[in-house]
């Protein structure tokens, strides 16, 4: 069904093109291009009723369409319920480690729409950016279709600081679902995720931007400031070099908690490179090198599970609960509690202890990663 939907209304921020056209100018030649997606459940192509008719495919299968003599890979790195915060600390492992070409984030709906989520995307727009492959970079602001909201303020003051264009659903598909000239569950089911028409929307803002570029790609664009050096942050930025720890790299000291050696085949398998614990008393201490410490872990529908407790550099009376038992009722969710901000630099001691078990636990309390943030 075809929706009257404006899509070029969908660029909020025209930014800086010169790193996309030279991307689609190597495309042109028939060089190997690689396109990468860093996001959330939307990216990861949940509701999608198969992984081709997701957005992101979708933008990479125009690619693949337009530059018929270059080889295209693609790269999703999306995985559901999750932030920039989380998407800053792994964004090397799952997308720049490939050396993409082209770049596109949203964050716009797992984000809230504060400055605590203004700097940790700011960090994520710098790592990439700055990371030695030089990749083009798009942003992208998903919305919910039940009451228009989303992280865009936030996210849009980083792409003007960044001059990094963005383009945004809720200035070209919630307008029409608003009115009701789109009902919304023709294109969501839930008022989150699209179904393939929706997602099919969500690709064509996307794809009328890039077409855009491609009409304007024997104008010769001035590199943008931040090829010789990025600009002075807007926030307070102590997330662009945030280390995830997990059972592989972390130097612990444990008591109780053992190590999940289980193969990850994939990285939406994300109960994997943990520990685990049941006992009360149960312990396990790192010692990193950080201003910041959040820590991500397993809240689970199987209940009873263990209910843990963290503490930095002993000061017991800041003292954060970690409650494994999820209230919602729709899957385990890969949760993350930020627990210190912007302290000294330095090296900072965490200790998670199981504060609480119960004799019918179902499951153990599963520590996925401390995340240290820079």
């Amino acid at each position: 069904m075809a929706y009257n939907v404006n899509p070029a209304k969908g660029l909020i921020n025209k930014g800086n093109w010169y790193r996309i056209k030279e991307c689609m100018k190597r495309a042109k030649q028939g060089d190997k291009l690689t396109v990468g997606f860093l996001g959330g459940s939307i990216t990861q192509g949940s509701l999608s009723s198969t992984p081709e008719t997701c957005y992101a495919y979708l933008v990479y299968d125009w690619w693949k369409k337009k530059f018929p003599q270059a080889e295209v890979i693609f790269i999703n790195g999306g995985i559901g319920g999750t932030t920039s915060q989380f998407g800053v600390s792994r964004v090397k492992d799952h997308v720049l480690k490939y050396e993409p070409d082209f770049v596109l984030t949203e964050f716009a709906v797992n984000d809230d729409n504060t400055e605590f989520f203004m700097e940790t995307y700011e960090g994520l727009v710098r790592k990439i950016l700055s990371d030695e492959c030089k990749p083009a970079l798009m942003l992208m602001n998903n919305v919910k279709y039940d009451d228009g909201l989303n992280a865009e303020d936030m996210h849009l003051a980083v792409a003007k600081a960044y001059d990094v264009p963005m383009v945004s659903m809720k200035h070209t598909i919630w307008p029409e679902v608003e009115s009701g000239r789109i009902p919304n569950r023709e294109i969501t089911p839930d008022d989150l995720h699209p179904n393939d028409a929706g997602h099919a929307l969500v690709a064509e803002v996307i794809t009328t931007f890039l077409e855009q570029v491609y009409a304007d790609l024997d104008v010769q664009d001035t590199p943008a400031a931040y090829e010789s050096a990025l600009p002075v942050p807007i926030t307070a930025n102590a997330y662009q070099d945030s280390v995830r720890y997990q059972n592989y790299n972390a130097v612990v000291e444990t008591k109780g908690f053992e190590a999940d050696l289980q193969e990850q085949n994939h990285i939406t398998e994300i109960f994997r490179h943990g520990w685990t614990a049941w006992k009360e008393g149960d312990k396990i201490s790192f010692t990193i090198s950080c201003s910041g410490v959040a820590v991500q872990y397993r809240k689970s529908v199987n209940q009873p599970t263990p209910i843990a407790r963290v503490v930095v550099d002993g000061k017991e009376d800041e003292a954060m609960l970690l409650d494994g038992n999820f209230e919602e009722t729709w899957g385990d969710c890969l949760y993350i509690d930020t627990v210190k901000r912007h302290m000294q630099p330095g090296e900072h001691r965490v200790e998670i202890t199981i504060a609480k078990a119960h004799e019918n636990d179902v499951v153990p309390f599963y520590l996925v990663s401390v995340i240290g943030s820079n």
